[in-house]
């Protein structure tokens, strides 16, 4: 299991990089394609708090790149009827450009690198991916074993 999860601190930070390199011509980073990616998915305008949890992020460190977004006119805030102070974010009509932009330059570069692998794998290790992620949301918090 250590070796796994060495593996996939390998694998983040290649990630991380590959994505950075694949968006930068449109002026965002993998941070901000995930943050872009979460507001979509989140289907209506959600407080940065909810955001970050969504994301397993710092709520600081999403605060800043909403801030940073929001800024350059790909984000926006409106009023939370449920909470003064926490506003509520959502994407811009530039933001959601910049969104699809980046997903249609991602998709052949998904399909290279699933070239090879078989359904099946892909399948059982998003399964262990998910089940390990449950654990550390729910009870295997190193704070929690010690």
């Amino acid at each position: 299991m250590t070796d796994l999860i060495l593996d996939l601190f390998r694998l983040n930070n290649r990630m991380i990089n590959a994505g950075d390199k694949l968006v930068e011509g449109l002026g965002l980073t993998s941070a901000r394609w995930h943050v872009l990616g979460t507001v979509i998915t989140a289907g209506r305008p959600q407080p940065v708090a909810w955001l970050a949890r969504d994301m397993g992020a710092n709520r600081q460190n999403v605060q800043r790149i909403v801030n940073d977004l929001e800024k350059e006119g790909l984000l926006a805030f409106e009023p939370n009827p449920h909470h003064r102070r926490a506003q509520l974010v959502v994407l811009t009509d530039r933001g959601k450009q910049a969104y699809e932009t980046a997903m249609h330059l991602q998709a052949p570069w998904v399909d290279m690198l699933s070239e090879g692998l078989q359904v099946e794998d892909i399948k059982t290790t998003h399964a262990v991916m998910k089940a390990l992620r449950s654990k550390l949301e729910g009870h295997g918090d190193v704070e929690e074993q010690a």
